[in-house]
């Protein structure tokens, strides 16, 4: 039985672990892998959901190991933990000896490059996005720093390292390998295209139940008449709060009783206090936080779902996962262009609207149509999603990975 080591930086107790690892993977166990987790987990997650968590893996024969994930002070923290991660996977090899070993971002893959080579172990550079560029793009590095400069261009050494020596690369996007196939002596690495996928059978509309549905409604001052538009997942780095709320506040305009759901888990005071700048009423804005298994639920109550992201260079390696939910409850999004692959997508699909400025103009075009949108069949949104971004899609492509692998 091949055995997998698969280290991820993100933890399994994080929102990101339930979603975008543990799925994939208790599909691949059931692949005659032996798979093993490596993750670094916070520690108030990791208390709140530990025991869920471990019931799950153990349930699905995956074993988990993990580390505590540090944040301060920053690049020590950082170094710190994968010193850590490097020393258990050490441990884990002497008495497991794993075929494979596959890294989930930069981070991970500097263990698996030190394993690759120290002892010939197959590599997986799983690269989630440009890490180096998302720090500067996202306006966590600045590279005027002399400190984040060096760190900025070591990482850019490493991850020509990462894709050179891997035995697969995993990108999100069709328009990141374009950009990974013109590095330095990457032009014919092994890369498959994976993007972030969804779990279908729990974001399924033909499941919601309507009683919970009608105490939602009554729990969140949702009347029949309201027009519900969502916004799901953190607020933070990529996502631009302030352009979907200035269209939100035109859509208002023009379609009476408008409310704007923010379906999220971070703090509701910078949500409204930008609604508030803007002169969007805060009765006009509802903050529910969900666990995972709460949001098909709260997905449910919109007509239609949004989401900006910022259309940086590092942004063409992303695939955002919230599509992929969306989808998969017949929802219409609207989003802009320049990131991944979500140009290509929306052009030869009927799912939503693309902005492809942010200008008042264009929303107000993209609002005229929205009684279009309301058109579309569910199913036929569903559609897509299992066309192209179900979990089940996902697991082969790495299950075709791992044996292509193994056959070298």
């Amino acid at each position: 039985m091949t055995k997998i080591l698969y280290i991820s930086y993100d933890g399994m107790t994080d929102q990101l672990g339930q979603s975008q690892v543990i799925p994939y993977l208790v599909g691949l166990s059931k692949k005659e892998f032996e798979i093993h987790i490596l993750s670094a987990e916070k520690k108030n997650n990791f208390q709140k959901r530990q025991t869920y968590i471990a019931e799950l893996l153990n349930s699905n024969k995956i074993n988990w190991h993990s580390i505590y994930y540090t944040k301060k002070p920053p690049i020590i923290s950082t170094l710190k933990d994968i010193s850590n991660l490097k020393r258990k996977a050490k441990k884990l090899h002497n008495i497991h000896n794993f075929d494979i070993i596959h890294c989930r971002s930069y981070i991970a893959s500097f263990v698996g490059l030190y394993f690759k080579k120290k002892f010939g172990i197959k590599f997986i550079f799983d690269m989630r996005g440009f890490f180096a560029d998302e720090r500067i793009d996202g306006n966590i590095w600045n590279i005027k720093n002399p400190i984040f400069y060096f760190v900025y261009k070591f990482i850019k050494i490493k991850e020509i390292q990462f894709f050179q020596n891997a035995d697969y690369t995993i990108s999100l996007t069709y328009e990141g390998e374009k950009i990974i196939r013109t590095l330095e002596n990457c032009e014919n690495i092994y890369i498959k295209v994976i993007p972030c996928c969804a779990d279908l059978a729990h974001f399924n509309y033909e499941i919601i139940d309507n009683n919970i549905i009608n105490n939602l409604r009554k729990k969140l001052n949702i009347s029949d008449n309201n027009f519900i538009i969502s916004y799901l997942g953190s607020i933070g780095t990529w996502y631009l709060l302030d352009e979907m709320l200035q269209f939100f506040k035109l859509l208002s305009k023009k379609i009476e009783n408008s409310k704007f759901l923010f379906i999220t888990n971070d703090n509701p005071k910078e949500i409204i206090n930008s609604a508030t700048k803007i002169g969007i009423s805060e009765n006009e804005i509802i903050i529910h936080s969900a666990q995972r298994e709460d949001v098909p639920n709260l997905l449910s109550l919109s007509k239609l779902s949004i989401f900006f992201i910022k259309p940086v260079f590092s942004k063409k390696a992303s695939s955002p996962t919230k599509l992929a939910e969306l989808l998969g409850m017949g929802i219409p999004v609207i989003c802009n262009a320049g990131v991944g692959d979500l140009d290509n997508i929306f052009s030869t699909n009927n799912i939503g609207i693309l902005i492809k400025y942010f200008s008042e103009n264009v929303y107000n075009e993209a609002i005229e149509k929205l009684e279009i949108l309301q058109t579309i069949n569910k199913k036929n949104i569903r559609n897509v999603a299992k066309t192209n971004f179900s979990i089940e899609i996902g697991i082969e492509k790495y299950y075709e990975v791992y044996q292509t692998i193994m056959e070298k």
